[in-house]
């Protein structure tokens, strides 16, 4: 009895074995559609955003900088060296202040920038203090001192890289393959030298200099969000603005409230 059982499991195997090998498969959901290329620009429609940031408040008093660890920086200085954070101009315009569009560009047509950013290590400064690029543009860092700098970005989002930079030496060039506002920059060597990279997916930002004033050219129609961020009061609160053809529009205003206690 027990031989007819085990026979009998035999056989049942084999059907199973026969009925699933004939089963025909079932055909693979088909893939999803393809992300649409990238929308050309039209440059006879585009236009552009401009306005200004202000300070409302009273400015915190600017800290000095001791450079006498480095005598060769403090003799290129004929005048009290300042720390850079909050920097004003008349009127309380703010300066290192980076304006972006936060939003609405969408899927555009957009080259990458073939002549690199560069920051230059001179006076024991980082210049400029603030700069901004795209996204796998190329960085290039110059030392014009007499004296070993180091450079030291420290991101969130992008690869950390540390390199010391002797008098003379050939530019670093690096990349920053990812969107992040901003990157903070150090010097080991020097403490008080610092500096900001902010890194977007598009060409459409700007950083403010003494009087405050910005300009975003070269915008296509469309509805867009743009944000201004400054190193101590971080990002504002954003600004929803339609922008049509060839339209300059104007009067975009950020203002930054001072801190207490500054």
């Amino acid at each position: 009895m027990k031989s007819r059982h085990s026979l009998f499991a035999v056989l049942l195997i084999a059907l199973v074995m026969i009925v699933g090998c004939g089963k025909k498969e079932e055909a693979p959901a088909p893939a999803a559609e393809a992300t649409s290329a990238a929308t050309p620009i039209d440059m006879a429609t585009v236009g552009s955003v401009a306005g200004s940031v202000k300070l409302d408040g009273t400015a915190p008093k600017a800290r000095p900088i001791n450079m006498a660890a480095e005598p060769s920086c403090a003799a290129m200085h004929t005048t009290p060296q300042l720390d850079e954070s909050v920097l004003v101009g008349p009127g309380n315009a703010l300066a290192n202040v980076v304006v972006y569009v936060s939003d609405g560009i969408g899927s555009r047509g957009i080259d990458l920038p073939k002549t690199p950013v560069t920051i230059d290590q001179k006076g024991c400064h980082y210049i400029p203090h603030v700069v901004g690029m795209m996204a796998g543009q190329t960085i290039s860092v110059t030392n014009s001192d007499k004296t070993t700098h180091n450079i030291h970005p420290v991101p969130k989002y992008n690869s950390e890289w540390n390199n010391s930079q002797p008098p003379g030496a050939p530019a670093i060039e690096k990349v920053f393959g990812r969107e992040e506002i901003a990157i903070p920059v150090k010097c080991n060597v020097h403490p008080w030298m610092k500096s900001y990279v902010a890194v977007f997916k598009h060409p459409y930002f700007f950083v403010t200099g003494k009087d405050g004033s910005f300009t975003l050219n070269n915008l296509p129609p469309g509805t867009y969000t743009v944000t201004a961020w400054h190193e101590k009061y971080g990002a504002s609160e954003p600004v929803s603005l339609t922008l049509g053809a060839k339209e300059a529009k104007t009067g975009i205003n950020f203002t930054f409230k001072a801190a207490s206690g500054d």
